[in-house]
C-alpha cells in the first residue's frame, strides 16, 4: 500500500475498471437506474424538509434554509454511502482476491469512489438549487473541494479499519448501521447549531463545542458557510486555538492508523474472506 504502488500503471488500470464495474452494478436492474444517485438524497431531503422545516419550524431564522438542509443531507448521505460500500468491499470481492494477486486497498478505494461519483452529481444539484433559491455565486464555492477531500479521507479511513475487521467478524456491518443512526442526530443536519447554543446557557455552548469537534459536523458547517450563507456557525467560530484543528487531526489519525491496520491484515484476506 506504499506510495509507489498507488501510481503503478497496472494498479491504476485495475482501479479504473473496478470503479466502472461497481458503478454499473450499483444500479443494474433498477427501473430508474442512475437517477437514483440524485433521487435518494432528494427524497431524504424532502421528508426532512416537510417534517422539520414545515411542521416543526426548524431553520426559520436561516437564510436559504432549503439549500442549507439539502447540503447537509447530501454530505451526510455521501458519508453513509461511502462507509457502507467501503466496509463491505473486501467481503463482496472475495472471489476476485482468491483468483488474482493485487493490492487489496484498490477494492476499498473503488467501492468508495462510487459514492464519490454520486456526490459529484449531487453537488451539481445543490448548485442549481442554490441559484434557483437566490444564492449569489462566489469564489468561496471552490472551497467545497478540500472539504469533500477531508470528508472522503475520513470515510476511507473508517472503511479501511472496519472493512478489515469485517472480513473476520461480519457483525461489524450491523453495528455500524446502528452507530450511523445515532450519529445522525449528533450532527447538525436538520437542526441549526444556534439551537444547541441557545438551549441551555453554558451547557449549550459546551455541547456545541463538542459537536463541532466531529469532522463530519465541521465539514457540513464549513460547506454551508462557503456555499450558502456566512451566518453559518463554523468550528473556527466555536472552538479557538488548537481545538479548532482537532477535526482535521482526527481525520489524519483515522486514515493513517486505519491504513496501517488494513495493510497488516490484508495478507490474510484471501484466506479469511
Amino acid at each position: 500500500m506504499g506510495i509507489p504502488n498507488i501510481f503503478c500503471r497496472k494498479n491504476r488500470i485495475l482501479l479504473g475498471e473496478l470503479v466502472k464495474t461497481d458503478f454499473k452494478l450499483r444500479y443494474q436492474g433498477s427501473v430508474l437506474g442512475y437517477f437514483w444517485a440524485v433521487l435518494r438524497p432528494l427524497l431524504m431531503f424532502a421528508i426532512l424538509y416537510v417534517v422539520f422545516a414545515k411542521l416543526l419550524n426548524f431553520g426559520s431564522d436561516i437564510p436559504h434554509y432549503p439549500v442549507y438542509l439539502l447540503t447537509g443531507t447530501v454530505l451526510w448521505n455521501f458519508f453513509t454511502e461511502c462507509t457502507g460500500q467501503g466496509i463491505n468491499a473486501i467481503v463482496s470481492r472475495g472471489d476476485l482476491m482468491r483468483k488474482i494477486s493485487f493490492p487489496k486497498w484498490i477494492v476499498v478505494v473503488s467501492a468508495t469512489s462510487t459514492a464519490l461519483i454520486n456526490l459529484a452529481i449531487n453537488v451539481c444539484v445543490i448548485i442549481i438549487f442554490a441559484l434557483i433559491n437566490g444564492v449569489a455565486p462566489s469564489f468561496s464555492w471552490l472551497l467545497i473541494f478540500p472539504l469533500i477531500l477531508e470528508l472522503y479521507s475520513l470515510s476511507l479511513g473508517i472503511s479501511f479499519l472496519l472493512g478489515a475487521i469485517n472480513v473476520k467478524y461480519r457483525d461489524v456491518t450491523s453495528i455500524w448501521d446502528v452507530l450511523v443512526q445515532a450519529l445522525f442526530y449528533a450532527v447538525p443536519i436538520i437542526y441549526p447549531l444556534s439551537m444547541v447554543m441557545n438551549s441551555g446557557g453554558s451547557f449549550g455552548d459546551i455541547a456545541a463545542k463538542i459537536i463541532m469537534l466531529n469532522p463530519i459536523a465541521q465539514v457540513i458547517q464549513d460547506a454551508r458557510f462557503c456555499l450558502i450563507t456566512d451566518t453559518t456557525i463554523t468550528n473556527w467560530q466555536v472552538n479557538s486555538g488548537l481545538l479548532a484543528f482537532v477535526p482535521i487531526l482526527i481525520v489524519i489519525l483515522v486514515l493513517s492508523l486505519a491504513a496501517l491496520f488494513f495493510r497488516s491484515r490484508s495478507k490474510h484476506f484471501a484466506e479469511e474472506v
